[in-house]
């Protein structure tokens, strides 16, 4: 019984923690977030949202880069860049390169109708405009069925669990966050493509702070700055 009121309670303040029409004007400030990416606490690379606006239309840039040495020889390399477009609140057009270790994946994505037409390295296909692009900037990703990899275009459906709040340091600045578990629903899933992430976001601002997850080492996306 008690487990049963602890459930309703968390759904509860889920629902009230966000917004029932969540989008993206609510980041309608926002120009810059910058991350650092750790690998077993250390540093291996970046990745940087760039923001730009005119009139009813909005582009995000992404870029990222991270390499994992040793001994001085890098093992492992990965680059990304991608751009999605918006236009009133809306997602209508997301392209994405990534070079992961010399293999090239790819996503270009359209809106069309009520459905985004998807010609990814990994899908081909057609799905509800209601799933989102797995960049984990825009917090309306916490309500949405499934997510489409912005790696390769695959749908991954998912469950967002909601862990509570907490009180997280990152750098030398306190930051009051929401926790949340996100996982694949998907059991047919090999491990290696099962999605089990930690995100944390900013109570008030809804601002990624910080991620982590475990796939060969542990890690983690820390917020560097924001403008």
């Amino acid at each position: 019984m008690l487990k049963k009121y602890r459930n309703l309670i968390t759904i509860l303040i889920f629902l009230f923690c966000f917004p029932s029409k969540a989008h993206v004007d609510h980041y309608k400030n926002l120009n810059l977030l910058e991350y650092n990416l750790y690998r077993n606490d250390k540093l291996i690379g970046e990745h940087v949202y760039s923001f730009s606006r005119l009139n009813d239309e909005m582009t995000v840039r992404s870029e990222i880069s991270f390499k994992i040495k040793k001994l001085g020889v890098i093992l492992y390399k990965y680059s990304a860049t991608s751009d999605e477009f918006y236009k009133n609140d809306k997602l209508v057009k997301f392209n994405s390169k990534t070079n992961q270790n010399k293999k090239l994946k790819y996503v270009n994505l359209e809106l069309k109708g009520d459905e985004f037409v998807i010609d990814g390295s990994s899908n081909k296909s057609n799905c509800p405009s209601s799933f989102i692009i797995g960049t984990w900037w825009n917090h309306s990703i916490l309500k949405a069925e499934a997510q489409i990899s912005a790696v390769s275009g695959r749908i991954i459906q998912q469950k967002v669990i909601f862990l509570g709040k907490e009180e997280i340091l990152i750098g030398n600045k306190e930051y009051n966050s929401l926790h949340f578990n996100f996982m694949s629903t998907d059991p047919k899933l090999s491990k290696d493509k099962k999605l089990n992430i930690d995100i944390w976001y900013d109570e008030n601002s809804l601002v990624w702070l910080k991620s982590s997850f475990n796939k060969k080492g542990r890690w983690e996306y820390r917020l560097k700055s924001i403008k």
